[in-house]
């Protein structure tokens, strides 16, 4: 479960990170290893209390109460848009993506063997997604 206390004002995400108590904490590593590689513009930051992942805006973070696995939630950025009403054109061929709404989603993995299995296919969607951005 992730951890009761707040965030510390100026916390890096390592330092979250290191005080994290969460059954899933390996996984969430691995896949923050992974979306930091898929592009060079990519950057991190704590945001809404969770690791969270930027460009020009922030696109993805971390869902740290998901009941099993660890959850990704994708979106784009904290101000409403037009693709709020419009969605976005995206393709899944692998199937990852739960969508929550026209312009976010969810990818959850439940272990590491389903983290390598899909990395490929994550990796594309990472750098589908930030196109929209």
């Amino acid at each position: 479960m992730a951890s009761k206390r707040r965030q510390a004002v100026g916390q890096t995400v390592d330092e979250f990170l290191a005080a994290l108590d969460h059954p899933h904490k390996a996984e969430s590593l691995t896949l923050r290893q992974i979306i930091l590689a898929a592009d060079p513009s990519i950057s991190e930051e704590i945001k809404w209390n969770a690791p969270s992942f930027r460009t020009t805006e922030s696109f993805a973070t971390f869902h740290l109460r998901a009941k099993r696995g660890v959850q990704l939630v994708l979106h784009l950025g904290a101000k409403v848009r037009e693709t709020a009403t419009s969605g976005i054109d995206l393709a899944d061929p692998a199937g990852l993506l739960t969508w929550l709404a026209k312009d976010r989603a969810a990818v959850t993995f439940t272990d590491h063997a389903e983290i390598h299995a899909k990395q490929n296919a994550f990796t594309a969607l990472i750098r589908a997604w930030i196109v929209n951005v």
